[in-house]
């Protein structure tokens, strides 16, 4: 029967408007409910849906605004939408409110939706006059359904272990078949291009990135993360670590009994019992947004507990992020903008990492679940029990650099390269000059001594690395090649990007594949001076 009421309530958001415009919508918002709300959490909210759900709730209030910012490879826009005491959702207008800006983004990967239940469902309660006492101090910037078209491939067969929803959910890549979620470097979707895109305009602040974990039978609702890459910015880092989560988790507790922690898994095969962390490379977000010096914060509801409990996990997590942000609004704004000033230049930054032990022995709440099955699909399926118990264990919740460079005063880029660097600085906002007549300049090149690729593709793509060292040369450098200042914001950004042994630059996604011949030079020099 609930099936049934489905398919009605589809028929009337088709009769209500088009679903995949920006245009009016009828239904009154106090009406409004998700589809994992309409179902007891039975299904999650279709594209369709969420743009009508989000339309009925931006009519509704003065203070929500609707735009997109961007297209799916499908063509669906990316709704975007803007909590704030602002005239418009544009740039001008959020930018000129001189309020912090928040960006909350949700179903990156479109399997993992207690974030996109839990952002619909805070929009509603916003179009309500909730949360009016952040609007002094913020702008919340929202994207409730990044992944478009992969949530549409819903299948009762994605994500087989977790608990629901048992109606089925989206797939965890995009159209493409990409990760979403590796793809802020090389940036091969749309999707991601949109994304980077809104940073550059928007540049928000603070940057919350939700997701649902699986895996380990820990204890935790939520598991958590800041920047893991070794280069980010110190003073963001220390601040995320030691003090906004470690608030944010007392909070939780404090209210509900629930507890967080900083993420982390068992190893999934032999080995000692240790808690690790993921990665530290910018093709993930959150690391991503480090590198741009920007607050960041991902979010991993615990997959086996319920998917009520999923969402109101999550929202309970943004809820106090937004509270913390807007009491220390301005101690979050000096921190950015003393990032944005720090001289780079001469400093030694990582080019290369591993896990580093953070701590000898951590208390880790563990627990148990039941084996369930899904009487649709007939899978098993795991819920949470709440059994908890703790276990000691090393935690590797942090990288180490084991191989470093000096950041240079500027790079340079020869005139047959500079087409392709250059449209990657525009894409991710890195400013550069182009020089526009010939000159010699005194610089380090770096001679290839071997280079290899992967043996299999990663998405879609077989990495590639380079040895070699750099010596000192004087080169012609023809006009329309390209110098690259270090002395900008995304100057660690450009570090990572530019760099010939950088894990995660041109040269490992195979962009550079041209000028990688052992023996040639890497056609981008640098300039210490």
């Amino acid at each position: 029967m609930r099936k049934f009421f489905g398919v009605i309530f589809i028929f009337v958001l088709f009769l209500a408007g088009p679903s995949n415009s920006l245009g009016q919508s009828t239904t009154h918002v106090s009406d409004l409910l998700t589809a994992a709300e309409r179902t007891e959490y039975e299904e999650t909210t279709s594209y369709a849906e969420v743009m009508s759900f989000i339309h009925t709730a931006t009519d509704a209030s003065p203070n929500l605004h609707l735009s997109s910012f961007g297209y799916s490879l499908e063509g669906r826009e990316l709704p975007l939408v803007i909590f704030g005491n602002v005239k418009d959702a544009t740039t001008e207008s959020i930018l000129n409110s001189g309020k912090l800006r928040v960006f909350i983004q949700a179903n990156i990967h479109a399997g993992e939706v207690c974030g996109k239940e839990a952002l619909l469902a805070m929009i509603r309660d916003m179009a309500q006059g909730k949360y009016a006492e952040l609007l002094d101090d913020m702008v919340v910037i929202m994207a409730p359904i990044y992944n478009a078209d992969g949530n549409e491939r819903v299948n009762l067969f994605n994500r087989p272990r977790q608990n629901g929803p048992i109606g089925g959910m989206g797939q965890r890549p995009n159209a493409q078949g990409l990760d979403l979620n590796r793809d802020h470097m090389k940036v091969k979707s749309p999707e991601a291009r949109s994304l980077i895109r809104l940073f550059n305009e928007y540049d928000p602040h603070v940057v919350v990135d939700l997701h649902t974990t699986n895996g380990t039978r820990h204890a935790y609702h939520i598991t958590y993360s800041t920047p893991l890459n070794p280069n980010t910015d110190q003073g963001i880092d220390s601040f995320l670590r030691d003090v906004w989560m470690k608030d944010v988790t007392n909070t939780i507790r404090n209210k509900v009994g629930w507890e967080y922690y900083y993420y982390g898994n068992l190893p999934f095969r032999a080995g000692d019992a240790a808690w690790y962390t993921f990665d530290h490379r910018p093709r993930f977000n959150n690391n991503y947004v480090g590198l741009r010096n920007r607050m960041a914060i991902l979010s991993e509801g615990y997959a086996y507990a319920t998917f009520e409990e999923r969402i109101l996990a999550t929202r309970y997590f943004v809820e106090e992020i937004l509270a913390f942000a807007s009491s220390h609004r301005t101690q979050i704004e000096q921190l950015v903008s003393s990032a944005d000033q720090f001289k780079l230049t001469g400093t030694e930054l990582g080019v290369r990492f591993e896990p580093k032990m953070n701590s000898e022995s951590t208390e880790i709440l563990m627990g148990a679940v039941d084996v369930l099955t899904n009487p649709y699909s007939g899978a098993t399926y795991f819920e949470r029990k709440d059994t908890v118990y703790t276990q000691v264990m090393p935690e590797y919740g942090a990288f180490q650099a084991t191989e470093t460079s000096r950041v240079p005063a500027n790079y340079y880029v020869s005139a047959a390269a500079a087409s392709l660097v250059g449209a990657y600085l525009d894409t991710h906002g890195i400013s550069y000059s182009v020089l526009k007549s010939k000159r010699n300049q005194d610089v380090e090149s770096f001679t290839i001594a071997s280079s290899e690729a992967a043996e299999n593709e990663f998405q879609q793509i077989k990495e590639r690395t380079l040895t070699g060292a750099y010596a000192k040369q004087n080169v012609e450098l023809e006009a329309g090649s390209l110098q690259i200042s270090s002395d900008q914001p995304l100057a660690r950004l450009a570090f990572y990007l530019l760099e010939p042994r950088s894990d995660d630059g041109l040269v490992n996604w195979a962009q550079m594949d041209k000028w990688s011949a052992v023996g040639s030079i890497y056609p981008i020099y640098r300039s210490l001076e």
